[in-house]
Parts: C-alpha cells; sequence; structure tokens
C-alpha cells in the first residue's frame, strides 16, 4: 500500500531530513528538459500549442543533447521561464548577455 511522503517523513531523524533536503536542492536545480516540463506539470500537448508545433515535435526536443540557443529559448519562454546562459569558472560565474542581444536586435 502507498504511504505518503508526510507520513514517512514524521519517522526520519532531523539528520536525515536536513541531508534529504540537501540532495532534492541539489536534484531540483540540474534537470533535462522533460524533468523541467513535467516539475511545472506542463504537458508536451500544452507545449505543443503554446508553441504552435505538434506534440511530437516538443518529444523530440526534450531527447536532443544539442540545439539552437533561440529554440531553448522559446522552449523556456513557453514554460513560463526566460533563458539565461552563465559560463561558470573557479572564481565565479559570467551570465552571457551576447543572445539576448541578438533578440533585440531582430525584433
Amino acid at each position: 500500500m502507498a504511504r505518503k511522503f508526510k507520513e514517512l517523513e514524521r519517522k526520519m531523524s532531523p539528520a536525515s531530513i536536513a541531508s534529504s533536503d540537501i540532495i532534492y536542492r541539489r536534484l531540483k536545480q540540474d534537470m533535462a528538459l522533460e524533468e523541467l516540463r513535467d516539475a511545472l506539470r506542463l504537458t508536451q500537448q500544452h507545449l505543443a500549442e503554446t508553441l504552435q508545433v505538434d506534440q511530437s515535435a516538443i518529444s523530440k526536443l526534450e531527447r536532443r543533447t544539442d540545439m539552437y540557443v533561440s529554440t531553448l529559448e522559446r522552449f523556456i519562454e513557453a514554460m513560463g521561464g526566460r533563458l539565461e546562459i552563465r559560463a561558470v569558472f573557479p572564481e565565479g560565474s559570467v551570465r552571457i548577455t551576447q543572445f539576448e542581444k541578438l533578440a533585440a536586435k531582430a525584433t
């Protein structure tokens, strides 16, 4: 029989809960597009309608490992977000703005 998470959590020690929370936050920061869409409770069909494409195009896009920045940007915007591209170095990260400037020129 399935049990509710809160029921299981009540049996966990505070240290276990803290450890679980750390893992959850780490996982939440790293997601594939399909996982992100699922986490936002959006369907492929909903995104397809928003982007005016077939549902199969959304499925293919979620499985791609390489795509145009503009395609990824449209996908993220269809989910209600905004795409930011960062370069991460040991000294810190830098937000890359080149693509924002190109998009502004196109409109």
